[in-house]
């Protein structure tokens, strides 16, 4: 590190290394997770191929305790209690921790159980968002975004201030963890971070609208028989009047319940909408399959194949098919991924009708009886509501 103030003359051009990593450089985080890490594993965890916060510790009963790291905050959970006791304990010899009990708040989020089922929600974030903006006696909206809204940049428009706007689009950004709903509305107004005009802030205030009308929607896990990983993926075609380039959506349900999801700008201009729902195909393969990954980690069991679910026939006939001509030529290696996907089994991939696609919510600006009822298919609940 460069000598402290007041130091500069004595030192000239030499530096100091450092005997242990100090808070605040780039490298304390890394140091820090080493460090975790080494304990956790001489414990007799295993740290986890696809996500290296998860350690597992199976034992010869057939229990399982699994711990969950985000820099300092952690999360234990198993049926091996005595485990879990014990791991504790040791932590608390190794590490200045404290005891937190049952699981209520993570990082912001709120995580209440019932007999239903366990429920994950922003509450508390989205009032204090709301408090803070201002936004607490507002109007509120039925949906996040306009119905076929198309945000774009033209010179007559009147710029707002660049801070607050970004700072705004954060919060929403880290809002969308449990909300899916707003997901693709806040795609599209990051978009605008480096020069957001009057009407970008007009979207970023209908969100805030929208979540003033729906505080404490949140999502709910509930316990099912099923062992099933299954996706929907969707696209828009050349969704972007800037550039012309689609929206990918996709979600995915472990067991029936709703886990991931993502409303991405894809990275190249698509020629047939074929080829945009076929990108977004294989995003949802990627996802499955990471999934997959992570539940053998945590020694669970899936059924396979996988399930994928689209609503354009003809990308269905082009994976089953792979027939070589002008349009497709060009889509070669999200081709031969889904291919190789399909020969070996592991994926299936079925028509859905589009009445029933419920990633639309997530690819674009719907009217409000269609979005209510991809919402409600997506498993979101407002638990606060009154009864």
């Amino acid at each position: 590190m460069s000598p402290p103030p007041g130091f500069e003359t004595q030192f000239g051009q030499q530096v100091c290394k450092l005997q242990k990593s100090l808070y605040g450089l780039k490298q304390s985080p890394r140091a820090w997770f080493d460090r975790f890490t080494t304990f956790v594993k001489s414990q007799g965890y295993s740290q986890g191929h696809s996500d290296h916060t998860l350690f597992t510790k199976a034992s010869k009963t057939g229990k399982i305790a699994i711990l969950i790291v985000y820099v300092d905050d952690i999360v234990l959970t198993g049926d091996d209690q005595t485990e879990i006791s014990q791991l504790k304990q040791r932590m608390g010899d190794e590490f200045e921790i404290k005891d937190l009990g049952n699981l209520k708040y993570f990082l912001g989020m709120k995580v209440a159980r019932s007999k239903e089922g366990i429920s994950v929600s922003q509450r508390k974030y989205t009032l204090d968002l709301l408090t803070e903006t201002g936004m607490l006696g507002c109007r509120p909206a039925d949906t996040p975004i306009e119905f076929n809204c198309k945000l774009g940049n033209s010179d007559d428009q009147v710029p707002v201030d660049k801070e607050q706007y970004q700072r705004l689009v954060g919060k929403l950004i880290y809002l969308s963890h449990t909300r899916p709903d707003i997901s693709f509305a806040v795609s599209v107004v990051s978009q605008f971070m480096q020069a957001p005009y009057e009407k970008h802030m007009e979207a970023v205030n209908r969100i805030l609208r929208y979540l003033k009308n729906t505080p404490g929607k949140g999502l709910m896990f509930r316990k099912t028989n099923r062992k099933t990983i299954e996706a929907y993926t969707d696209s828009d075609w050349a969704g972007s009047v800037i550039d012309r380039k689609s929206t990918s959506g996709y979600c995915t349900f472990v067991w029936g319940n709703l886990v991931t999801w993502r409303s991405k700008k894809q990275s190249v201009v698509a020629r047939s909408s074929a080829e945009a729902e076929y990108r977004a195909m294989s995003l949802g393969i990627c996802e499955e399959i990471w999934l997959q990954k992570v539940l053998s980690d945590l020694h669970q069991e899936c059924e396979t194949p996988l399930k994928l679910f689209c609503d354009n026939k003809a990308t269905i006939s082009i994976a089953n098919n792979p027939v070589q001509h002008d349009r497709t030529k060009h889509v070669e290696i999200d081709r031969h991924f889904i291919k190789e996907r399909l020969d070996s089994g592991s994926i299936c991939i079925s028509y859905i009708p589009s009445s029933q696609q419920i990633v639309d919510v997530l690819t674009k600006g719907l009217l409000r009886p269609h979005f209510d009822l991809c919402v409600s298919k997506l498993g979101l609940i407002d638990i606060y509501l009154p009864t």
